[in-house]
């Protein structure tokens, strides 16, 4: 099966996770939220999914059972994560170089977009982790607010990266400066 096209919603059985449902796409990845084991990154190409396709359910059915509101609950609370966020277009196509010191060692290349995506990914991440953080039942108000100032800081530390994103919507915003 061609598992590069699906899109959220799709419903998929998992050899090791059993029943899921994508609730967001990356690059090379699916990120699915599994009955038994929760949201777990999942190649595309992973040869142990299987695209679950329902018989003779109407659409009444469906958005009845509390499976269904259930799964469309989470679908909305991860929707933001498979957000299209694109490169510069100066950058498309080129190439990061990292070069050592001593000229006797290889340096290494890698495509913008491959550096990017790690980038966007990071960014994907960050936001989980707030959200996971601010829903937290376990965490004072006061943990909270110091945990968030952490991940502001860290946000502080990628603005570098806003270069190579095309819209500023997408870039890291740290903390701002007092006047």
């Amino acid at each position: 099966m061609e598992q590069t096209t699906l899109g959220i919603g799709t419903r998929l059985q998992h050899t090791q996770h059993g029943p899921g449902v994508i609730v967001g796409i990356r690059y090379a990845t699916y990120l699915i939220s599994f009955i038994n084991s929760g949201i777990k990154e999942i190649d595309k190409t992973d040869p142990n999914l299987d695209e679950i396709i329902p018989e003779n359910v109407s659409e009444e059915i469906e958005t009845n059972s509390e499976f269904e509101k259930s799964l469309l609950k989470i679908l909305r609370l991860w929707n933001g994560l498979n957000e299209t966020v694109p490169l510069g277009e100066k950058w498309e196509g080129g190439t990061l170089l990292l070069q050592p010191k001593d000229k006797s060692l290889k340096p290494k290349e890698i495509p913008v977009e491959d550096f990017f995506h790690k980038i966007v990914m990071l960014r994907d991440r960050l936001r989980v982790l707030e959200q996971n953080i601010n829903s937290s039942k376990n965490l004072s108000e006061e943990e909270k607010i110091n945990i968030q100032q952490y991940i502001t800081r860290c946000y502080g530390s990628l603005t570098t990266f806003n270069v190579l994103f095309k819209n500023k919507e997408h870039w890291f915003v740290g903390e701002k400066k007092a006047e």
